[in-house]
């Protein structure tokens, strides 16, 4: 018997909308193949929010998504909206999202997938050791949701952003982190930039504090200035990382980055029940909205996140990852996965979403 699930839909600005739009396609096909049964709830939140609503997520919507099994989003933001008030930009719809639901722990894997090698920045020797890890970010606290001010003093303005931290925002992450580690490989590295910051000394002493819990998991620590560094020296060395919202997010698109393409990141944003949000880490992209270029396979492996994650469905996520395997292998791309091109097919959006519910498809026969 099949589950029935209620998805929480937000297409968002720019590229938004088609990506969604393929991954929502790649989710009929898993429903109809495993006989489930997925009611997309249409949300409007960021810039078209803006504009229908003067309001880049209002209640209304917000509570479409807190009564939903789980949230698939898109992306959000693009030009258009640079000019309104800060605090109706379309990303404090986002933010507000992530404090309604509750969910205050990103969970971003930077992996090479094989057939990319060769797109990775990084040379080929560094490739070769391998890059599989995660980062696990804290979502809800620190800078971005501190106080922010910007006052006139002594004749010139002056802007303050308040970094704070408490002891149970950090251990409420810090078991997310150990935990994840002990379903991996049992490494946990906690990055703060504890030489400078109170915060990040608190962080750096819960964390410890946290380790005796964890026997079965080695607990380093490392700098986030030096933990840049070492993501493109040595990518092999991590497994899990750990760390505050700010630093977690800078970190987190760099080691995207070193994978090959932003375009094929997923992610998922949880707290303590099973709801999530689910969404790829690139942006809305506007300058290629509408020209069905965009790469829809992270917000497909978002997806695919959300059916295990959320939903429990580990055989139906294990598809949906291997039917992403066999199209890269037959070797169609989208232009930002293509390289230099030899042996491989340029598709589109639309293309590269129907190649992949094919192959779901194709695999249950």
């Amino acid at each position: 018997m099949g589950v029935r699930k209620t998805i929480a839909v937000i297409r968002g600005d720019g590229i938004g909308p088609e990506i969604v739009g393929e991954a929502l396609r790649v989710l009929d096909t898993v429903a109809n193949c495993y006989e489930h049964t997925f009611v997309y709830d249409d949300v409007d939140m960021g810039g078209v929010a803006i504009d229908k609503w003067g309001d880049p997520l209002p209640q209304e919507m917000l509570e479409k998504c807190l009564r939903s099994d789980s949230v698939l989003l898109g992306a959000v933001g693009g030009r258009k909206w640079d000019g309104v008030p800060g605090d109706k930009r379309p990303e404090k719809g986002l933010l507000r999202l992530r404090a309604g639901m509750g969910v205050y722990s990103n969970n971003r894997p930077a992996k090479i997938w094989k057939q990319l090698a060769d797109a990775s920045p990084l040379k080929r020797e560094i490739v070769e050791k391998g890059i599989d890890f995660m980062i696990v970010r804290e979502l809800t606290g620190g800078i971005y949701f501190g106080t922010h001010r910007t006052e006139e003093t002594d004749g010139q303005l002056c802007a303050t952003d308040v970094l704070r931290y408490t002891e149970r925002e950090i251990e409420r992450i810090g078991r997310i982190g150990f935990e994840t580690a002990r379903k991996r490989r049992g490494r946990l590295c906690s990055v703060e930039k504890s030489n400078v910051l109170d915060s990040s000394r608190l962080w750096k002493k819960v964390l410890h504090g946290l380790a005796a819990e964890y026997p079965d998991v080695e607990l380093t620590d490392m700098l986030v200035d030096n933990c840049a560094m070492q993501i493109v020296k040595d990518p092999s060395q991590f497994d899990v990382i750990v760390t505050e919202n700010m630093f977690g997010d800078i970190l987190s698109d760099e080691a995207s980055m070193i994978t090959g393409s932003i375009g094929m990141i997923p992610s998922s944003s949880l707290g303590d029940g099973t709801r999530g949000l689910y969404e790829p880490i690139h942006g809305s992209a506007p300058d290629i909205a509408g020209l069905d270029v965009a790469n829809p396979i992270g917000t497909i492996l978002s997806a695919g996140m959300l059916l295990r994650y959320s939903f429990g469905l580990d055989a139906e996520a294990d598809e949906v990852e291997r039917a992403v395997e066999r199209v890269l292998d037959e070797g169609y791309r989208t232009a930002d996965i293509l390289g230099d091109g030899v042996g491989c097919q340029k598709i589109g959006c639309r293309e590269m979403g129907t190649r992949i519910a094919q192959a779901v498809r194709d695999a249950k026969g």
